[in-house]
């Protein structure tokens, strides 16, 4: 019997039920969380934003896609702890105009823990923004995105 194929494309799929104006309540898989707004912005504070929720799925894609790409290549980072400064620019989501790329700048800094040297992380780096899909979003919406790998 031959392998099994894995498809290439695949429906991802989320619920979300209003709770008020600020919280929604997330159903993915069998997980479930909540994203709000601060107190300071009418919400309940029962989440992240939904603009802190995009820098934390960057930060798990890079540290999933990263771990995936140093092993094939033979490379022991360890664990990864990552970092994310973005520049955000608030005119969009405050209604007072339109902004094509609210996400101006991001720096994330990765700090491997591992025995890798810093050529290795170097190549771990490059295949991790290569296949990485929250990097790719970022970077197509306009996004400059900057990412510096290094040792702990």
């Amino acid at each position: 019997m031959g392998a099994v194929k894995m498809k290439t494309s695949v429906t991802l799929r989320a619920k979300a039920h209003g709770v008020s104006h600020s919280r929604s309540d997330i159903s993915i898989r069998d997980l479930s969380f909540s994203i709000d707004e601060p107190t300071a912005r009418g919400g309940t504070n029962a989440g992240p934003t939904p603009t802190d929720m995009a820098l934390a799925a960057l930060a798990g894609c890079t540290n999933v896609i990263g771990n995936k790409c140093a092993d094939p290549l033979g490379i022991n980072i360890g664990h990864l702890n990552v970092d994310i400064a973005a520049e955000f620019d608030r005119r969009g989501v405050t209604l007072e105009e339109e902004i094509d790329v609210p996400f101006v700048r991001v720096v994330q800094t990765v700090v491997a823990d591992g025995p890798a040297s810093e050529e290795e992380l170097q190549k771990v780096a490059t295949e991790t923004a290569k296949f990485c899909p929250l990097g790719k979003l970022f970077e197509q919406a306009g996004t400059t995105l900057e990412t510096v790998w290094r040792k702990a």
